[in-house]
């Protein structure tokens, strides 16, 4: 299992230093959740913050984009130093587009979707993605409950790909923690999005490790 800490969660004010810390704490990627303000109701942050923030990590960056037209901005996001980009089969873009320009820039392409969004949305393109991110709340929300009953996705899209030979990622995020990871683990989860339990735990090592025991029990 891998342990991808949510770039929203950070102290913005000590960015550099927050990444070092993920780093030294053996995190596995770097998740960081771009919001519109229009596809979802909260707005975060774009590419020129990401691009500031590369130079302090060399973890992957897993730039999900919760945003209504994900092809006008994948160029700004590579170039800001992007390594995953993932975006919403229910945005508004061509979605076979997007994922031939994502991958045109060497990047690797993946699809999310939200808990009412059947797993199937996502068959006509799993040949050509990397990784689906499956949400386990509604995006664009805080503090809502882990959904469990939305974890089936993850082995149909799994056997669906294997089907033609085809290896995928299955990433979840939302309400996840100590208590709710083993759910993720046994259900054939690859990647897991932790955010304040991470960033901020008084030893995000320790946080870290914690949530990998308990994805094996």
């Amino acid at each position: 299992m891998k342990i991808a800490p949510s770039f929203l969660s950070c102290d913005f004010s000590r960015l550099g230093e927050e990444l070092t810390r993920m780093d030294k704490a053996k995190a596995d990627w770097i998740h960081l959740d771009v919001m519109d303000g229009h596809f979802v109701p909260n707005i975060t942050f774009g590419a020129p913050v990401i691009k500031w923030a590369r130079p302090y990590t060399k973890l992957p960056f897993d730039v999900h984009l919760m945003i209504s037209e994900p092809h006008k901005y994948i160029s700004d996001f590579a170039d800001a130093g992007a390594d995953i980009i993932t975006f919403h089969v229910e945005s508004d873009s061509n979605i076979e587009q997007t994922i031939d320009l994502i991958t045109s820039f060497g990047l690797k392409a993946g699809l999310v979707i939200k808990p009412n969004t059947p797993a199937s949305a996502v068959f006509p393109y799993v040949k050509k993605l990397y990784m689906v991110l499956i949400m386990t709340v509604e995006p664009g929300f805080g503090g809502q409950s882990f959904m469990a009953d939305m974890l089936p996705k993850a082995r149909e899209i799994k056997q669906y790909a294997a089907s033609f030979g085809h290896d995928i990622l299955i990433e979840a995020d939302g309400g996840i923690n100590e208590q709710t990871i083993a759910q993720c683990a046994a259900a054939g989860i690859d990647i897991c999005v932790s955010g304040t339990g991470v960033f901020k735990a008084e030893d995000a090592a320790k946080a870290i490790a914690s949530l990998k025991e308990k994805s094996r029990i």
